[in-house]
């Protein structure tokens, strides 16, 4: 008697690879999307200091030579 023909589908769903390249693709895009997300806001806590150091910097030279 072989399967149930209600597992039938089930079972053929599990054994088939056909979208397992998409499914990897879309998981390694994913981690890329996130490391990138992570690695600009880690940039825009350091481009903010680096901006106000030069801000400061500035605005102290306006003030000594007025």
């Amino acid at each position: 008697m072989g399967t149930l023909p209600i597992t039938a589908p089930l079972t053929r769903f599990f054994r088939d690879e056909q979208g397992q390249d998409l499914i990897e693709f879309t998981l390694l895009m994913a981690f890329i999307a996130l490391a990138s997300a992570a690695l600009v806001a880690t940039l825009g806590m350091s481009m903010e200091g680096i901006w106000n150091t030069t801000s400061n910097s500035l605005s102290r030279a306006v003030i000594s030579s007025s």
